[in-house]
């Protein structure tokens, strides 16, 4: 299951630079993750300052 950032992102771009999959874009208000592209390795996670990315 593709991992999701949640409303608590603060658009920082962290995750953007981890994710082997270039499954994390920029969007309006926060970053948001490609289900199809996500493969679930939890890189992200680790990085994120805000504990903003959860399995979803």
């Amino acid at each position: 299951m593709a991992h999701v950032i949640s409303d608590e992102c603060v658009a920082c771009g962290t995750c953007v630079d981890v994710c082997p999959a270039d499954a994390i874009m920029e969007g309006e208000e926060k970053y948001t993750i490609d289900p199809e592209k996500c493969t679930d390795c939890g890189a992200c996670v680790e990085v994120c300052p805000t504990d903003a990315i959860s399995e979803g």
